[in-house]
């Protein structure tokens, strides 16, 4: 069955770093579009960046755009998104997601905090 399983998160201070992985399964990782979401309380999730399935395309949200940099290794079946100049306003559990015919599959999470 297909798993994605986020890693990587934790507590920052603003203008820190953090690396997120998706560890892919049970699918043909290579052939598929894989995003980053993130969601705060009582907010929507949203999109924060996206890669298509050779990694030649990235979209990424205004909100983000040239601190993260999304990325993946189909020989590793992982994707990565690297969070540069965090700011507070960047905490959030983010998720990474793929889609598979009209199916969605979600990762469980894993929670970031920028704070001082």
């Amino acid at each position: 069955q297909v798993q994605l399983v986020e890693s990587g998160g934790g507590l920052v201070q603003p203008g820190g770093s953090l690396r997120l992985s998706c560890a892919g399964s049970g699918f043909t990782f290579g052939l598929y579009v894989m995003s980053w979401y993130r969601q705060t309380p009582g907010k929507e999730r949203e999109l924060v960046a996206s890669i298509s399935s050779t990694g030649g395309v990235t979209n990424y949200a205004d909100s983000v755009q040239g601190r993260f940099t999304i990325s993946r290794d189909n020989a590793k079946t992982t994707a990565y998104l690297q969070m540069n100049s965090l700011k507070v306003e960047d905490t959030a559990v983010y998720y990474c997601r793929t889609s598979i015919g009209s199916l969605l599959y979600w990762g469980q999470g894993t929670q970031v905090t920028v704070s001082s």
